[in-house]
């Protein structure tokens, strides 16, 4: 017994100061004098688990914000198109935009650049334009440009399909993505 107190003692401090401390606090302290090495290994373990998830939702975030943009880009290509089909209606009407399925695009015109055209020698500028454009964003890219509609008005149907890689593949092995594709209708009067 320490001075009439029950399970309680009082600590000298300096020379002449005494410090009542209970019996509880003691034993507590006593008790807690560091964090084992058990509970910063499971503590490093979920930090890790959680690390690893995060670059794991990022990636997929960054595949999906790739095909978003694919998607985007077979929009603005297909309105590039209709709108040199709008600008030059002559060759629109006659059938001059029709083209049957490809993949590959013909060579560069460079003759409408450098001197007046034929509407259908317009056409052919504007296809071999378009056409090294689609090969350059979209992968794996193929087109159709239909006349379904034949007179003045004309109608067209314009497809691109292209390959976005959803698993861990390569643009370059034919096969190995999801194919997409989006399609428009333009009506072009004289």
């Amino acid at each position: 017994d320490h001075g009439g107190h029950d399970g309680e003692y009082f600590q000298a401090i300096g020379a002449h100061k005494m410090k009542y401390i209970p019996h509880k606090q003691r034993t507590m302290a006593g008790n807690q004098r560091g964090i084992s090495m058990i509970e910063v290994l499971v503590t490093l373990m979920f930090i890790a688990f959680a690390l690893l998830g995060t670059a794991g939702l990022q990636a997929y975030a960054m595949r999906v914000s790739q095909g978003g943009q694919f998607r985007t880009q077979a929009v603005f290509l297909v309105a590039d198109l209709a709108e040199r089909m709008e600008a030059n209606k002559a060759g629109a009407i006659n059938g001059s935009y029709a083209v049957a399925t490809s993949s590959a695009a013909v060579a560069l015109s460079a003759t409408c650049s450098t001197r007046a055209c034929s509407p259908a020698d317009l056409a052919v500028y504007d296809l071999s334009q378009w056409e090294n454009a689609v090969t350059a964003v979209l992968p794996q890219s193929s087109w159709t440009v239909t006349q379904t509609a034949i007179g003045n008005p004309t109608t067209y149907n314009i497809t691109i399909s292209w390959v976005d890689r959803r698993t861990d593949t390569v643009y370059d092995t034919p096969g190995t993505g999801e194919t997409f594709s989006y399609t428009a209708t333009r009506t072009i009067l004289n």
